[in-house]
């Protein structure tokens, strides 16, 4: 059964979160046990030194180790300054904070951090993907997560490019997972694309995939869901239990509070990226979160002049491929088959959507950079430039064009075209 409680007309007191806290780890038996708690990095808002405390106060005196298994994905690892800031030990030290805890990121590029699961089979695949894909995949995940005797997921719920609603198991797959899973699921959503599965409820191909990685695991799984108030860390819901079933319930809560719908497109976009996004890998989120309310032939803008690279991890292989339309790929796949399938899944959520004939793309709308990355550079990847000092964002904000839409904070709230027999 799921415990918890949430409403988007209301933020949950600590008292809230502490009982709903204390009823999941006191449901089950840690007593000597091995424990792994599995969080967000810095790029996703939560109260995650809230979170940490608590299960620290549940947990501490109980089970016998408990290890806090930051889920990079593929992100550039935190160093010890940022992990001391994701527990809120800024100045303390994490071993000060929480003495009975180890904060360690996920090591994704180290294959000995890895077990193997086993294989989900090319049938398997087909019929989880709807016939999109076809192929065997290798199941691998930290192997901490298999060493544990419990595992609780601890994180927030979001509208998501990839597969629909973030959150739950896909704190396994991508967020401690092997590549396998991460490139195929990434571009199974690559292929729906992100316009049209960000923000689906249920589950989505991709979520079916994840869910059967998942469910591998032999370790027990538990899971924290949150759903975060926009602007904050406030939480404006909360629930427990299984992965599949508190992912459920926060989901539900976070189409409601974290879509927000509009009567008509809009010509232009301007995506105000804060600073928890370090690269366009992660600042992309501002071109995901508002495509479906740009018009054709319309631009978005992604304003963050404190990037100024496109990924630390990736952008060896971004420089050679660019940005680009599912069906460029699509049309020349014999030159793009051996490429990471994750990163031409990212190239095409940020260009979005659009065709190409005749040897001729044509995206949908244009994407600008408003970064400090150079308009060469930008060029060379396939993506249009402005320069961010030409962007007054007070007066955008206090002197709005009609047919504009300013984002502040971008990257977390989904805007979606309201349907038309309830548009005003």
């Amino acid at each position: 059964m799921v415990q918890g409680t949430g409403s988007p007309e209301r933020t949950l007191t600590e008292d809230e979160i502490r009982r709903i806290v204390q009823d999941l780890a006191t449901g089950v038996d840690v007593g000597g046990r091995h424990v792994v708690v599995i969080i967000p990095d810095g790029t996703r808002s939560a109260p995650m030194p809230l979170m940490l405390r608590l299960l620290h106060d549940a947990l501490a005196g109980r089970a016998a180790r408990i290890d806090v298994l930051v889920a990079l994905g593929t992100h550039q690892p935190m160093d010890d300054a940022a992990l001391d800031a994701l527990v809120g030990a800024t100045g303390i030290g994490r071993d000060r904070l929480l003495p009975e805890m180890t904060v360690v990121n996920h090591a994704w590029s180290d294959p000995a951090a890895y077990a193997t699961l086993g294989t989900i089979t090319a049938e398997e695949v087909g019929a989880l993907s709807g016939g999109r894909l076809d192929a065997p995949v290798d199941v691998r995940i930290n192997r901490l997560v298999v060493e544990a005797d419990l595992v609780i997921v601890c994180g927030p719920v979001f509208p998501h490019e990839v597969v629909g609603f973030s959150g739950g198991n896909k704190y396994f797959f991508p967020g401690v997972g092997g590549p396998e899973v991460i490139d195929l699921s990434h571009w199974l959503g690559a292929l729906i694309t992100s316009h049209d599965i960000i923000g689906t409820r249920g589950i989505t191909p991709v979520r079916a995939i994840i869910d059967r990685a998942a469910a591998m695991i032999p370790t027990p799984k538990l899971c924290l869901a949150m759903v975060v108030r926009p602007g904050g860390t406030e939480l404006a819901g909360l629930y427990a239990g299984t992965p599949e079933e508190a992912w459920a319930a926060a989901a539900g809560l976070s189409a409601r509070v974290h879509i927000r719908h509009v009567d008509r497109p809009y010509k232009k976009v301007l995506s105000i990226m804060p600073r928890r996004y370090a690269d366009m890998w992660t600042a992309a989120k501002g071109m995901y979160k508002v495509e479906p309310v740009i018009a054709d032939g319309g631009e978005v803008i992604i304003y963050a002049p404190h990037i100024d690279r496109f990924s630390v991890t990736h952008g060896a292989v971004l420089a050679e491929i660019g940005y680009h339309t599912r069906d460029y790929f699509l049309a020349q796949w014999d030159r793009f088959r051996d490429r990471p399938l994750g990163v031409l899944a990212h190239s095409t959520h940020l260009r979005g959507q659009g065709t190409f004939e005749a040897g001729v793309e044509r995206p949908r709308i244009d994407v600008t950079l408003a970064t400090g990355i150079p308009e060469d550079v930008c060029a060379a990847h396939g993506l249009g430039y402005r320069d961010p000092a030409s962007i007054d964002v007070d007066r955008w904000i206090a002197d709005p064009d009609p047919d504009v839409l300013v984002v502040p904070d971008a990257g977390e709230i989904l805007y979606r075209l309201r349907p038309a027999d309830r548009r005003a």
